[in-house]
This record gives C-alpha cells, sequence and structure tokens, in this order.
C-alpha cells in the first residue's frame, strides 16, 4: 500500500488498540496480536493480477500494452472498483487506489470490497476501433476473476459508459448462459446501467460540501461555537456568506459538481475559475457553467483556450496558464483531477480555506498535514468521491432485480445515504483535533476490524 493511506490506515489501527472500549474481548497480548493482524491484512492487497495487452493497431504494428487488476480486499463482498485508461498507470498507483475503494465501502456501509483496475494508455492517441479492441482484450486476459459476485469493475478516469457496454458484452460472450448484467456497473441506461449513475460522482462531491457547510452548519451551530476548534473556526467563518469556487478539472465529477454550485440555492456560491489540461478560465463574477459544459460537449470535452472561442461561445472570462487554478484566492478548491495535485512545492501557495477531493488522493501526505494545521478543512476523497461506487451499488441491484429506479429515486438513495454517513462523522470530527480524513479512515478501519474477528481472520 502506498504511503499516505498506509500511514493513515496504521494511525487507526493505533488510536483503536488504545481505545479499550472497542473489541473489548480482546485483551493485552491477544490485543496486540490481533492489531498486528489487522495491520497485515489491511496494508496488502490480496491478489495483483498484471498483463500485457496484445493489440494489433490499424497502421498494422501490434503494441503490448501493460495491464492491471488488483483485489485489495473481500471482507464486505465482492471486489469493486473502477478501470482507469491512463498513461500514468501503475502497479503502485492500482493499489493504492484499490486500498482506499476498501476504505471507501466500509465507510458508506456499502457491501463490496476494494478492487481496481488499470490500463497504460493515452485514450487520445488510439481510435475508436482500438479502443474497442483493447476493452476486448482487458476483459479475456481476467476474464477468470471477474463476475456480479465476484470482482465487479465500473468507470473512471478515460473510461466510461462506452467502455463498460464493450466490456459486459465481451463478457457475456466469454460466459454464455451466464448472469451478466451485474458484472460490470456505469453502463449506458439502454443496456441495464442506472440513471443518474453518470452524474453521481459529481452530484455526491458537492453534496457533502453543502450539507457541511448548510445542513449541519444551521442545525449544530451551537454546537460548533461551544467546541470551537480550528475546523469548526473555519466552517463558521464561511457561515451565511458569498462563497467563491475554483475547480480543478472539467471532466465528469468536475464539470457536474460545479453544475450543481451554480445550481444551488442552498448556498450563496459561485464558480469563479476552472481548469482542464490545458487551460484555467478565470471570472471573478462567476462562470456561465452551463454554456461551458455545452462547448467541451461539442469540442471532445475540452474548455476555450482562446479568446476567439469565448467569444464564439458567449462566455466572459480570463484566460490563465492550466495550473493557476489552483493558486486563486477563493473560498473552495474543488479537485477533480488526478493525484498529487498540491504537494510540499505548491502547499504554501494554497489560499482556499475548504478543499474537496473529487479526485482520487490529490493532496500529498506531506501538503494533507501542512494544511490541516492551518484549519484547512479538507473533504477527503474516501468521503467526498464515493457517490459513483454508491450507485454503482444501486444498479447492481437494480441488475438483479431487474427493476429499475427513477433518476429521483436514485439521487434521493444516494443523498440519504451519504447523509447517513456525514451525521456519524461530522461530530466527532468538530468536537476533537483530528483531520476529517482521519476520522473516515477510523470509522472504515472500525467497520472492517468488526468484521474481520466476526470471522475469525484475525488468529
Amino acid at each position: 500500500m502506498a504511503s499516505q493511506t498506509g500511514v493513515i490506515v496504521q494511525q487507526s489501527l493505533n488510536a483503536l488498540l488504545e481505545d479499550l472500549s472497542f473489541l473489548p474481548v480482546l485483551h493485552d497480548q491477544a490485543r496486540k496480536q490481533a492489531f498486528t493482524s489487522l495491520a497485515a491484512i489491511l496494508s496488502t492487497p490480496n491478489h495483483i493480477h498484471k498483463s500485457f495487452l496484445r493489440v494489433p493497431l490499424e497502421k498494422g504494428k501490434v503494441v503490448r500494452i501493460p495491464a492491471f487488476r488488483v483485489q485489495h480486499n473481500d471482507t464486505l463482498g465482492p471486489y469493486k472498483g473502477g478501470i482507469r485508461f491512463h498513461e500514468s498507470v501503475n502497479e503502485e498507483e492500482v493499489i493504492n487506489l484499490a486500498a482506499l475503494m476498501t476504505l471507501k465501502n466500509a465507510l458508506y456501509e456499502v457491501p463490496f470490497g476494494g478492487g481496481k483496475g488499470g490500463v497504460a494508455i493515452n485514450p487520445r492517441d488510439f481510435s475508436d476501433k482500438e479502443l474497442h479492441l483493447i476493452c476486448e482484450k482487458y476483459v479475456r486476459y481476467f476474464s477468470d476473476i471477474l463476475g456480479p459476485d465476484k470482482d465487479i469493475p465500473a468507470p473512471d478516469v478515460g473510461t466510461g459508459e462506452r467502455e463498460m457496454d464493450w466490456m459486459m458484452a465481451e463478457y457475456k460472450s466469454i460466459n454464455p448462459g451466464k448472469p451478466y448484467r451485474g458484472s460490470f456497473t456505469g453502463k449506458s441506461i439502454v443496456n441495464g446501467g442506472s440513471l443518474g449513475r453518470r452524474e453521481a460522482t459529481g452530484k455526491g462531491v458537492y453534496f457533502t460540501f453543502r450539507y457541511l457547510l448548510h445542513d449541519f452548519l444551521l442545525e449544530q451551530k451551537q454546537f460548533l461555537l461551544k467546541n470551537n476548534n480550528r475546523f469548526a473556526k473555519t466552517a463558521l467563518s464561511l457561515a451565511e456568506k458569498p462563497i467563491t469556487i475554483a475547480v480543478q478539472g472539467f471532466g465528469n465529477v468536475g464539470s457536474i459538481a460545479a453544475l450543481e454550485a451554480y445550481q444551488c440555492t442552498y448556498l450563496q456560491n459561485k464558480v469563479v475559475a476552472v481548469s482542464d489540461r490545458n487551460v484555467t478560465l478565470y471570472n471573478a463574477e462567476g462562470l456561465d457553467i452551463p454554456a461551458l459544459i455545452e462547448f467541451t460537449s461539442l469540442n471532445r470535452g475540452e474548455l476555450p483556450v482562446t479568446n476567439e472561442q469565448l467569444s464564439a461561445a458567449k462566455i466572459v472570462a480570463k484566460i490563465k496558464p492550466r495550473d493557476a487554478v489552483l493558486y486563486v484566492n477563493v473560498d473552495v478548491l474543488l479537485l477533480a483531477a488526478l493525484e498529487d495535485q498540491i504537494h510540499k512545492q505548491n502547499m504554501e501557495q494554497i489560499k482556499a480555506t475548504i478543499i474537496i477531493e473529487g479526485a482520487n488522493a490529490p493532496i500529498t501526505g506531506e501538503a494533507d498535514t501542512f494544511l490541516s494545521n492551518k484549519g484547512v478543512i479538507i473533504i477527503p476523497d474516501i468521503l467526498a468521491n464515493a457517490g459513483g461506487v454508491i450507485v454503482s451499488y444501486f444498479e447492481w441491484l437494480q441488475g438483479r432485480e431487474t427493476q429499475f429506479y427513477s433518476e429521483a429515486e436514485v439521487f434521493q438513495l444516494l443523498y440519504e445515504k451519504m447523509k447517513t454517513t456525514l451525521d456519524i462523522i461530522l461530530p466527532h470530527y468538530f468536537a476533537a483535533p483530528l483531520p476529517l480524513r482521519q476520522n473516515c479512515y477510523i470509522q472504515a478501519v472500525m467497520k472492517l476490524c468488526t468484521i474481520l474477528y466476526r470471522h475469525g481472520k484475525l488468529y
């Protein structure tokens, strides 16, 4: 397991070891031995599957592409996690993301374990026909370990419903006569996908922020004033005030979260900056998010990069360098791009007092500690971006029952699921000095430890 996740899991285990009210049946040496076992189980994946996909390209040559599927832990149910297509994919990254999925599912009481997959390509370098073949090859190479009750992939960076449709079709052809609808989630609606799945992660990301700064803050204002820890001070400083937001990454997650902010009537917030891999766009009065989404839908997902494009789309914005979005003077920074965006070299330049992790692991451990010590509220990936896997669970259920929810029902179920967890986590967070990430990890590790003990896996 990569360092940051591993360190926080170990810190959580150390805290639970000292808390004698947790697993009180374990005492003295037996307790120490059990927690040593827990550390070994949670710090290592159950299985690492790696292959090189042999793909003949349309230009005639054959390439061999590294592909991974890591199955971290299945204590709570079948492995579950996305497949990303990105040139940075490597074994260590996939292991860490699989571990994060284990913890995320445990935190939200979703009956899945943690898994993750990846293919080391830039999808833009391949034709649709070649990408289709890569998807088929991935399923063929890993067919023995995939299935509705084994390991259930979903979309991630660089993949979407199209790729999941292709993969499920290949799984179906390999396994004639066997149940197949639940083999992949994040599929298109006509192919058994769930309404609301595409928007789920972005909506969930914004919901965690809105719930903390509106619903919870208004209901628990006296509680926050009484505790008055550094994070409570940060939240109270923004209560019922105009809020500015910057969004790094304007893909599926970032654009949906930005649209949620644009349309929100609970908070006085406006999105003043957005970015993608090419550019940052800034407007102190607030950007026209629907117009930006329409532009990206017509331009392969990319934001305007010239004044001519902005003018043609009737969008008012200043063009800034790509990474400028991180350093804009805003209240809230939403990170919806890739890992390690805030680190030792740039952490002191961050001005936002609330950071939301729409992406996985966008803040390094050192930067996380530095910002938390300043009183910055960091809504961590494990809490913020679980909307996708929660609605994937609803999709999996709907496929098994062949009864489908309306979009309104899906979002209502999503918000109720997230609210239940937030109502457990936030009081602990604002009553103690620990960062929100640590509170979430402790809750997730408690769930996993309890089930592993009940399964007799600690002896």
